[in-house]
């Protein structure tokens, strides 16, 4: 059996585990647990874990008393650092949800906790893991497009308005979209180009289309324009624009915060690798229904190589000899097949038989790109991206 310590039992790592863990060992076993909200953690539990699993009040309690085999950290995006802080001073392997830091603090100090620590983890990264991502990789690493030299990478989200009529809309718990979202695309980026982030130009466009003036606390079942306002429930049935069809909070409302405290509508960055490649990045969260797209093209002087998760294709561009070619990859898993990935890298690790594919370093590079991303859509100037130094 593998034990397994749960800091914040969200509907993630519920899915993580049952979905993915259990799925593919089944033996893993929920032992313990902190998490403030005990009914509502007891609540996501399988059948198989609430009678023995226990709930502590600290990291501490939970690894001298439930004896973990390893710990999984999925707590609000602000409390990942000190619970990965603490996580690091245990011998345990450790799955760690992204983004492993929000502040310029916070990072420096996840940084220090791990710089000597025996801890291994896996950061939520499934991008890069991910069947699509890999093949990329595979073709770049064999010369498809000679050196790389120019990436494009965009990711045009169907399901944006979480971010605005969810607790992801509070700024103090996201710290914004780049750290929110892109430390997924900046973490694949890297791994794509094989090189580092070292440079960040970035803009934000905010309001134009989510957040405004309606009152604190709205939600559309006491709103008088639910039959006018395209996100309403019976609106987002009707047009099959997808969304929460339920009651739900407002996504007008002062409550989406304001100034670079909301959250960007759509934002951008212009990317310098080390290697002296450079790329472009654009994400869109108003984007619905067909319009999905996530993905990246690379190209060099010998060809060009793209893929689309959404659609599942990767295409292969010669240069200079009259081939392209199209490979599809399977359909229906989660993160495109990225989670899957994952779980079984987690479980190696746990059981001895690998190391980390996301280590805590690709983490935290992740996030000083996404801090310097931050950072410069506010000040309009580029920003270099401090690197993790272990």
């Amino acid at each position: 059996m593998i034990r397994l310590g749960v800091i914040g039992y969200g509907g993630r790592i519920h899915g993580i585990i049952d979905q993915v863990l259990r799925r593919l060992d089944p033996s893993v076993r929920v032992v313990g647990l902190v998490d403030p909200d005990e009914a509502g953690a007891r609540s996501r539990l399988a059948e198989c874990d609430r009678q023995d699993a226990v709930f502590y009040k600290s990291v501490d309690e939970l690894v001298r008393g439930a004896k973990p085999d390893a710990l999984a950290i999925s707590t609000r995006c602000n409390l990942h650092t000190p619970f990965a802080i603490q996580a690091a001073r245990y011998d345990l392997p450790l799955f760690l949800e992204k983004p492993v830091a929000v502040t310029m603090k916070q990072a420096t100090d996840l940084e220090k906790a791990f710089r000597k620590s025996r801890c291994q983890a896996v950061v939520s990264f499934p991008l890069r893991v991910s069947p699509l991502c890999e093949l990329g990789r595979h073709f770049i690493e064999e010369g498809a497009v000679g050196d790389p030299v120019h990436v494009t990478a965009i990711n045009y989200v169907p399901y944006g308005t979480v971010y605005w009529e969810q607790p992801y809309r509070d700024w103090g718990i996201t710290h914004g979209l780049f750290l929110q979202k892109a430390t997924h695309d900046f973490d694949y980026l890297a791994y794509l180009m094989g090189s580092p982030i070292v440079r960040v130009a970035a803009t934000a466009t905010r309001g134009q289309v989510f957040g405004g003036k309606k009152k604190a606390g709205l939600v559309c079942s006491r709103c008088d324009e639910q039959e006018i306002c395209l996100e309403s429930p019976q609106n987002r049935r009707r047009n099959q624009s997808g969304g929460v069809q339920s009651d739900h909070l407002c996504l007008y409302s002062v409550d989406c915060g304001e100034g670079h405290r909301l959250n960007e509508d759509a934002s951008s960055a212009l990317l310098e690798f080390a290697s002296g490649a450079h790329g472009v990045y654009t994400q869109v969260f108003y984007s619905r229904r067909d319009a999905a797209a996530r993905g990246a093209t690379v190209s060099g002087y010998q060809g060009t190589v793209s893929f689309d998760w959404y659609t599942n294709e990767l295409k292969r561009v010669r240069h200079h000899a009259p081939f392209s070619a199209v490979e599809r990859a399977g359909e229906g898993a989660s993160h495109f097949g990225g989670d899957q990935a994952l779980g079984y890298n987690f479980l190696d690790v746990i059981k001895g038989a690998g190391p980390s594919r996301t280590p805590i370093k690709t983490g935290i590079q992740s996030a000083y790109a996404c801090l310097a991303a931050t950072e410069s859509a506010q000040k309009g100037r580029f920003v270099p991206v401090r690197q993790v130094e272990f």
